[in-house]
């Protein structure tokens, strides 16, 4: 006998205006215990000092994810120049410090390096697994990894303000795996002053922004009530660039047991990832080609 899964069948993204604190997975293990839900995750990581825009995912809407996660994401965050620490962010220990100190001009000629495809070294504290051990025990430890480059894409990183002689403000748009704190690093050393990440804070992931979003404090005063429901946003909110193909209640059938089914109505092209969708309701996400949408993600609604 299959084992009865805790909660209730909640499915859809709930947008949180994360503090600093705790933990992306703290927050969604209150998030998940709030709606009772039975599956949670999150579309993309913050450090608990981070703060800004977490995108949960409950029940069915866990299938979408990966559509937010490889999506562009935007941070505004502090770097604070002159020295270097261990985590390359505020909460890490002082390893290096400088007398020089950037200008503003100095750091604009600088940005053009760090924008379009660049190789990055993730920190050594991060979660990048070493032997199937994450980098940040090790580091912990005292064994300070050396981690290899990765590619990252940069759309643009844009000098905001400088807010004193000491800290600038600056604004990155980039693709899936980037570490801000490295880039904080990374510009300190070119610039020859040292730096790291003094406050982070996303503002927008793929088809989600903080402004939409609500907070922990708001969660918890309508845990587990009928209240709740309003900080739900449909299991279609993280897919919103994705193409409809709309199929009979028959082909709707067909569709929820794994199998290709015919399509009513698309704006798709042939081979086209679409949203396979029944009076409203979402489906399945598939491949059209010739009239007929494959289903690879099956929504169990």
């Amino acid at each position: 006998m299959a084992r009865r899964k805790k909660g209730r069948p909640v499915h859809g993204w709930v947008i949180i205006d994360k503090p600093a604190g705790p933990s992306s997975t703290a927050v969604v293990g209150k998030v998940r215990w709030a709606f009772e839900a039975q599956k949670a995750g999150h579309a993309g990581t913050l450090d608990p000092e981070a703060t800004g825009l977490l995108a949960i995912a409950l029940g069915e809407a866990t299938k979408t994810i990966p559509y937010v996660t490889d999506a562009l994401k935007a941070y505004d965050f502090t770097v604070r120049f002159g020295q270097a620490t261990n985590a390359d962010d505020a909460e890490g220990k002082v390893t290096a410090t400088s007398d020089n100190r950037p200008s503003a001009a100095d750091i604009t000629a600088t940005l053009p390096a760090f924008t379009g495809d660049i190789e990055q070294v993730p920190p050594a504290f991060s979660a990048v697994k070493i032997d199937g051990e994450r980098a940040y025990k090790r580091a912990r430890d005292g064994d300070i990894p050396t981690l290899a480059a990765r590619p990252l894409f940069v759309e643009s990183l844009t000098l905001l303000e400088m807010l004193d002689t000491d800290h600038a403000r600056l604004e990155m748009v980039c693709g899936k795996g980037g570490y801000v704190r490295a880039i904080a690093r990374d510009l300190g050393e070119t610039l020859g002053c040292f730096g790291h990440v003094r406050k982070l804070r996303r503002t927008w992931s793929g088809p989600f922004s903080v402004d939409q979003s609500t907070t922990l404090e708001d969660i918890e005063a309508t845990a587990r009530t009928p209240d709740i429901a309003a900080f739900l946003q449909p299991i279609d909110a993280g897919i919103p660039d994705l193409p409809h193909a709309t199929v009979s209640e028959i082909a709707a059938g067909r569709i929820r047991n794994g199998n290709a089914a015919e399509v009513t109505t698309t704006d798709a092209n042939f081979g086209e990832t679409a949203l396979a969708v029944c009076k409203g309701t979402p489906l399945a996400i598939g491949t059209y080609r010739a009239g007929m949408l494959d289903p690879t993600r099956v929504f169990n609604l």
